[in-house]
């Protein structure tokens, strides 16, 4: 068991960080808003990590990073990302459908190109020597796992209260809502800046987890294979981006997996370790066409209930 934790142990952090990565982008889509905006706030909350634990939080060479200054990261990470969420999110928000996408994922090559260009960033090259609270990856399940179990059960409550009800009936019917006394420009900006929050407190541990930072961290590649995990994982229920976060972010390893198979044509294995986001444009188009609301829908969670009864 130690063998297969040491061999898998950063492949299972890295799934359930995708899982959380997916909530945040499900968030803004359960008040019908396509944001694209997670790999910003993601990259945000990685950069403050990055910059107060080497340059701030400094700890003597060889000694672990306290796991309390790690949550205190996250929680500045995540204050800041709200704060950034909310500044975006009020004019952005008066777009809809594939303007706000377009708007959003103008914000995260702006976020990108500062990045790229500022001095406290690293630049090009980014931050490097990320201090480690733990010595071996696996141990990263002692934050990763609370934070995505809180994270899972915040959504499942919001989706059973006013705010969360207020949400959905947004995106069913904004003007319908609008008429029943639903402020819609309040909420969404408020789905919003909840996934901003949820996005930023995942890249201040990401940050310590990759053990370096760079502007590769928030990409337009970032968005669409986060919107991979909410459109195939299910865009309808709090479980379906949990479910595509975990399923796609393995994928790429299981791809190589696959492509290390003797006998294979060279062009496909090599199609199979590099085309990662070929495919997963393709399951993005496939997925919407035959499962329109994702592998987990509400009715199947029904059915489910049902049989389980």
């Amino acid at each position: 068991m130690a063998d297969f934790f040491n061999t898998y142990g950063f492949l299972i952090v890295s799934m359930l960080l995708g899982a959380i990565l997916g909530l945040s982008l499900y968030l803004p889509l359960m008040a019908g808003q396509l944001s694209l905006a997670s790999p910003g706030f993601y990259a945000l909350g990685g950069y403050i990590a990055a910059i107060l634990s080497t340059q701030v939080f400094k700890v003597p060479a060889g000694r672990l990073f306290p796991i309390p200054l790690v949550l205190l990261e996250m929680l500045i990470a995540g204050v800041f990302s709200g704060l950034l969420g909310i500044a975006v999110g009020i004019p952005a928000l008066r777009l809809r459908g594939i303007y706000l996408a377009i708007a959003t994922i103008a914000f995260v090559e702006i976020l990108r190109i500062l990045a790229l260009n500022l001095e406290i960033t690293g630049g090009a090259v980014g931050i490097f020597g990320i201090p480690q609270p733990f010595q071996t990856a696996i141990e990263y399940l002692w934050i990763a796992a609370p934070l995505l179990v809180l994270s899972t059960a915040f959504v499942y409550r919001l989706e059973n209260i006013r705010v969360g009800r207020a949400f959905i009936a947004i995106r069913e019917d904004e003007l319908a809502a609008d008429a029943m006394g639903i402020n819609p420009t309040y909420f969404k900006v408020l789905a919003f800046t909840l996934g901003a929050i949820l996005a930023g407190l995942v890249g201040a541990l990401s940050a310590h987890f990759l053990n370096t930072w760079n502007a590769r961290q928030g990409t337009f590649d970032a968005s669409i294979i986060y919107l991979t995990f909410v459109l195939i994982g299910g865009s309808r229920i709090y479980l379906g981006p949990v479910l595509g976060g975990m399923v796609f972010t393995a994928l790429p390893e299981v791809l190589r997996a696959v492509a290390d198979i003797p006998g294979l044509p060279f062009w496909l294995a090599q199609f199979l370790r590099d085309g990662r986001l070929i495919i997963f444009g393709l399951l993005i188009v496939f997925g919407t066409i035959f499962f329109p609301q994702g592998l987990v829908t509400p009715e199947l969670m029904k059915q489910w209930r049902k049989g389980k009864g």
